[in-house]
């Protein structure tokens, strides 16, 4: 399966030399954000886009993914959000709306490293691209929003689920895709297996309560 993957990305990447002036979205980036649920670290190698222009963009996204960890193990990691948060990201700016994602990332609880290939299908980017009337609390104003947003959620066991969302909209789920494990491990084998390190909150949570795979089923 990885041998699949990885060269399927690379023609996509010597695929991308196509560039356009015009873009099919009614802003002018869309932003890509990751999460995790609570002490279950993810640390994200490499987010790479492929828009459908068939541009590539990478590293996207990068980093710590967005989570909490409450002191005295008073969170609670089991399950998915009723409402998704976005997450911790950027915009990915220059692009148009994306057809895959590829994202190779670090699960520090357990540890292990995935790899996956998300594809955006047009129903999706229809929904990106559709404007609605939304009230913000915040400021007490209606305005037209845009589910301009993409949030990926990645939990241990490499399952991921995928919203998009925006400024005062509700957030819709739009898929849930499995990861391979990438046997190189961390770094595709060039950090000698060595992972990023988990924090003392996270270390203690797991040695408590353990990681709740079967809640993310």
């Amino acid at each position: 399966m990885i041998s699949y993957l990885r060269p399927t990305f690379c023609a996509l990447l010597l695929s991308g030399c196509t560039f356009a002036n015009s873009q099919s979205m009614p802003y002018k980036s869309w932003y890509l954000g990751f999460s995790a649920p609570d002490y279950m670290e993810v640390w994200i190698e490499t987010a790479d886009v492929v828009d459908i222009q068939d541009r590539v963009f990478q590293r996207a996204g990068s980093g710590i993914a967005s989570m909490q960890s409450p002191p005295n193990n008073s969170g609670d990691s089991r399950g998915w959000p009723k409402r998704a948060a976005i997450g911790s990201g950027k915009h990915v700016t220059g692009a148009d709306l994306p057809k895959q994602i590829y994202v190779r990332w670090q699960s520090l609880v357990e540890p292990q490293t995935y790899l996956m290939v998300i594809k955006i299908p047009e129903a999706t980017r229809e929904i990106m691209r559709k404007g609605e009337k939304a009230f913000c609390a915040a400021d007490g104003k209606w305005i037209t929003g845009y589910r301009q947003s993409i949030g990926i959620r990645l939990v241990p066991g490499g399952i991921a689920k995928v919203w998009v969302g925006g400024p005062c909209m509700t957030p819709i789920e739009v898929t849930t895709v499995k990861a391979v494990i990438d046997p190189r491990g961390p770094y595709e084998g060039k950090s000698g297996g060595e992972y990023e390190s988990l924090s003392n909150e996270s270390k203690a949570y797991v040695e408590k309560f353990g990681v709740p795979y079967d809640s993310w089923k």
